[in-house]
């Protein structure tokens, strides 16, 4: 289920489970994944993308393997916050899990994802990651930054 807001995502999450977080690329998806507290994200993995049935069963047996709660995609706007065709596309994505009987009722939002890639590389920079590993871990460490921005925003959501 698709959810308009953060706001209605809180509402519908179960207690005590994880949130995935997705940077869904045209190549790749990062993906990150949260504790069952809600506080903090860790860059899981990165799925090379195939057809859509064959990424959504690859999520799918993430989400059954980590008891997770929900997911949270990428949203690639714009740097003036408008959606381009990138955003569109997840959109897409989003849609078409959403209509899969195994995901239709795990609550899915979106997080604008701007600059996460940016941070992600600064982050393994910093870190003196070689350019054969960033290049392996770089979109799972930017759904982590997706995700973080997101547990982040929902902390203060349950508490208000």
């Amino acid at each position: 289920m698709i959810c308009a807001d953060l706001e209605e995502f809180a509402t519908a999450l179960p207690p005590m489970r994880g949130l995935i977080g997705l940077d869904l690329g045209t190549k790749t998806i990062g993906v990150a994944l949260s504790d069952r507290l809600l506080n903090s994200a860790t860059a899981l993995e990165t799925i090379k993308r195939k057809k859509f049935g064959l990424d959504a069963e690859a999520l799918w047996a993430l989400v059954a393997k980590h008891e997770v709660g929900g997911l949270i995609l990428g949203l690639p706007r714009n740097m003036d916050g408008s959606e381009g065709p990138r955003a569109q596309s997840t959109r897409g994505f989003a849609q078409n899990l959403s209509r899969r009987a195994d995901f239709a009722d795990l609550p899915l939002a979106f997080w604008d994802e701007r600059l996460s890639t940016v941070a992600a590389e600064k982050a393994l920079l910093e870190a003196d990651t070689t350019r054969k590993r960033r290049a392996e871990v770089i979109d799972a460490v930017a759904a982590g930054y997706i995700l973080q921005g997101a547990l982040d925003r929902l902390r203060h959501v349950r508490a208000g």
